[in-house]
């Protein structure tokens, strides 16, 4: 295990410690606790709206755990000891609930410290499956198919052999509610190869002849022909039937790299894909070629090969370009068996001038073709939500204005001209009229939900954005009048957001909602949206909180920028603080976003009435030591029209930053004096920046960002621009070039294996070193098998303290006055 990395320039309780010699450290008490706190059960409803499964979710995992042999290929990383995923949430236990008023029953038969994930209810909801995770010792690991019986409260294991779980989502159920599709491990299939077996030679790669094919920044790529083997060696499984019966299992079709396999809402199809050589070193898993075929869901024959894409080697990097020829082959949920695709019709380069972007076809059984034309869109495609013969919704994009479209079409007459059902700026909340709902069908597909006196009518569910904050909606739309009914709507002083429909048909117009106050943790009741009254609660998870107080004291301030755009930042502050005692020492968070109309970038987020949940990279734990925190500070970055947000990107920061630090100071709470900055991502690379160009902070804390843009020369974030095309751009956002200007005191730190793409921790390792020459008072500390994101318990607790620590020795203390 690698020790933590420290800064030469230490803290001074610090100094007789040797680098190397460096334990784990723990935060005050109250912090510890607060993070400990019990986790809430994530919840999964069956389609007919009468059973709850409680998922009791996994505690941290200790930083052995996290430990365990991880394989990192083609952008993927999993466990060989499983050929299962490495990094998961696992549930460890589950309970049924029959709605509204039936007890909490658990699930019996499960082994002791069950894995749990990826949890699937048949289409008759008479049957849940999962994956179980076997961690074993040396190679007896596996991952395994279970199912547990809801009427009997019982689990068995379902397959003998282990399943294939190195992609994820390993398997489904077909129509039937008996049958299963289910990826295996290879039977027989002997020792992995030798992952550091001596070369037979270099490894090449070559361009030429003029293609541009520039790629953004990923980690986890193949490397060698030695990676290639070893890639083959865990990826390749056999898809197998599995009857629900006996768990008799019969192979379908060949072993192969088999990413996904979707049976056909009739049962009869199976539509197979296969990813194949020749692999990229530059690219990860998606873009390989890929082979798409359609089998015999009785036979495992093959009927119909769709089609063979290359690899996707050439496709630009703007947002919203895409591969040439057909993607993203999927079944139509409401129809027996048609496969539907999109194909551009403009190269794949939203650059090039075209009247149509994108036509999407269907392909119905026997799939000889030729496929219909479905749709031509002015717009890249970016989705279908499939109702019926005579009702579909397609939408489209494009990102160089952030504009997206909805349109109505009737799929019984192909090509005919769309109609207009909504439109505008994807960054307008105040206008979204929400995400059309879809219910589960008796195939156990995803299709619209229908309604209304005429059957005319499909609903809504919105986040409801609005100058007060977020007050979540269901809406039934008319779709012959366009006229929109309001069925519901969260009231102050709560925020209530609906998560299904159960019942539309009648005059009951009954909801499941998940409802939350200040003071109140989240659980999840029935209501009945055409009456006024409480709603009925279906669950009782306790506050975590309860023993600190319950809840925290929260505030949304409402503030604007220099320039005029408004901004809003959630204020907490200490259980016990009073008006009199006067400015605290502050900690400030945020993350930028780029907008392109100010009075998007404007809009309010969020609610001021969500209960506040801590996760691990939270800076609310502050408040337990008498700091006052501006956590999720807003910090737009703008540039409309012809102009780019990046483009003024260090200006806008330092202003957005200088308004919520002068608005906390106003309100006589921040002392700014005494002001502190983090982030995580994105956000550690604002810090760094906010450090290089104002002198606003006594501190900053990064964590786990990029300060180096030439090493991400094809985009970034929002930055579609490359580095050749905007090199003035990408060297005025490096914190890396302006490490001689900092003076503020930086704390970095970054997970061992960050996975994320441009976020490598050589972007942490070479920062610190600038800073490190330039004489900054700096400190690097790199947390042992974390990826992006990070889970381990004593690494969790080790970065609170370290974090606790900074604030208090370069923020907390009392600004030193000004000689005269």
């Amino acid at each position: 295990m690698k020790k933590l990395v420290l800064s030469t320039t230490l803290l001074l309780a610090f100094a007789a410690t040797r680098a190397q010699d460096f334990k784990y450290q723990t935060p005050p008490q109250a912090i510890q606790d607060l993070l400990l706190a019990p986790p809430t059960p994530r919840v999964s409803l069956a389609s007919d709206g009468r059973t709850l499964a409680l998922l009791q979710v996994q505690d941290f995992p200790t930083v052995a755990e996290l430990s365990q042999p991880e394989l990192r290929l083609a952008g993927l990383r999993f466990n060989p000891r499983t050929n299962g995923p490495s990094r998961v949430s696992y549930a460890v236990g589950i309970k049924l609930k029959k709605l509204p008023n039936g007890p909490e029953t658990e699930v019996k038969g499960l082994p002791a410290q069950a894995r749990i994930s990826s949890v699937i209810w048949s289409p008759d909801d008479k049957t849940m499956a999962f994956a179980l995770t076997m961690p074993g010792a040396g190679t007896d690991g596996r991952v395994e198919l279970w199912v547990a019986d809801v009427a009997t409260a019982t689990a068995r294991r379902l397959l003998a052999a282990p399943l294939n779980d190195a992609f994820g989502s390993s398997f489904e159920w077909v129509s039937d509610s008996q049958t299963l599709l289910a990826r295996t491990v290879l039977a027989g299939r002997g020792p992995a190869p030798a992952a550091d077996a001596a070369p037979t030679g270099p490894t090449v790669q070559e361009s030429g002849g003029g293609k541009k094919s520039g790629a953004r920044t990923y980690q986890d790529l193949l490397k060698s022909p030695a990676d290639e083997r070893v890639f083959d060696y865990y990826a390749t499984s056999q898809l197998v039937k599995v009857k629900l019966a006996d768990g008799s299992a019969q192979p379908m079709g060949q072993p192969g790299v088999i990413q996904t396999a979707s049976s056909s809402p009739d049962g009869k199809y199976v539509l197979l894909r296969t990813r194949h050589r020749p692999y990229s070193y530059l690219l990860p898993l998606s873009s390989f070629p890929q082979r798409l075929d359609v089998l015999d869901l009785a036979t495992g024959a093959l009927v119909q090969p769709i089609v063979d894409l290359p690899l996707a080697d050439n496709v630009p990097t703007n947002f919203d370009a895409v591969v040439t020829g057909p993607r993203g082959h999927a079944w139509r949920a409401d129809a027996p068996a048609t496969i539907y695709y999109a194909e551009a019709q403009d190269g794949g380069d939203p650059k090039t001038k075209a009247a149509i972007r994108d036509k999407v076809y269907t392909l119905p059984a026997p799939f000889t073709g030729p496929a219909q034309e479905l749709a031509a869109l002015p717009l890249r495609f970016a989705g279908l939500n499939w109702g019926n013969d005579k009702l579909a919704l397609v939408e489209g994009y494009r990102w160089a204005d952030r504009h997206q479209t909805t349109w109505q079409l009737n799929p019984g007459t192909p090509a005919a001209p769309l109609t207009v059902l909504f439109e505008g700026s994807s960054q307008d909340t105040y206008k979204d009229p929400g995400t059309p709902y879809e219910h589960r069908n008796s195939q156990g597909k995803y299709v619209l939900l229908t309604g209304g006196p005429t059957g005319q009518s499909i609903y809504l569910l919105g986040a409801g954005a609005s100058p007060e904050g977020d007050r979540p909606f269901v809406d039934e739309l008319d779709l012959t009048s366009k006229k929109t009914t309001r069925w519901w709507r969260s009231e102050a002083p709560v925020y209530e957001t609906p998560v299904a429909i159960l019942d539309a048909s009648g005059k009951h117009r009954e909801l499941l909602t998940r409802r939350e106050s200040l003071a109140q943790n989240p659980n999840y009741y029935l209501r009945d949206a055409s009456k006024k009254g409480q709603p009925k609660a279906v669950t009782n998870f306790t506050n975590p909180y309860a023993a600190f107080g319950g809840s925290f004291k929260k505030q949304v301030l409402h503030y604007k920028r220099a320039d005029g755009v408004d901004l809003t930042a959630d204020l907490y502050l200490p259980q016990n603080y009073k008006k009199t005692d006067g400015p605290l020492p502050t900690l400030m968070e945020a993350y930028p976003v780029e907008f392109k109309d100010k009075s998007n970038a404007g809009q309010v987020s969020g609610s001021p009435y969500t209960f506040t949940r801590l996760s691990w990279a939270s800076p609310v734990y502050w408040v337990t030591q008498g700091y006052a925190v501006l956590a999720n500070s807003s910090i737009p970055i703008v540039g409309e029209g012809s102009k780019e947000p990046n483009d003024t990107y260090t200006e806008q920061l330092v202003s957005s930053a200088k308004a919520a630090i002068d608005e906390g100071a106003r309100m006589g709470v921040v002392d700014p004096a005494r002001v502190g900055v983090m982030g995580h991502s994105y956000g550690a690379f604002m810090t760094a920046n906010l450090l290089s160009h104002s002198n606003l902070f006594k501190a900053g804390i990064a964590r786990s960002g990029a300060y180096n843009r030439t090493l991400t020369p094809f985009g970034f974030q929002g930055e579609e621009r490359t580095f050749w095309q905007a090199a003035e751009v990408y060297n005025a956002m490096s914190p890396f070039n302006y490490a001689d200007k900092i003076k503020t005191p930086i704390l970095l730190i970054h997970g061992e294996v960050d996975n994320n793409s441009g976020t490598f921790p050589i972007q942490t390792e070479r920062y610190y070193a600038a800073l490190k020459g330039q004489g900054a008072t700096a400190r690097y500390v790199v947390l042992p098998a974390e990826a992006h994101s990070y889970a381990a318990r004593e690494n969790l607790l080790h970065m609170l303290w370290e974090m606790d620590s900074w604030l208090n020795k370069y923020v907390k203390v009392p600004a030193t006055p000004a000689a005269n």
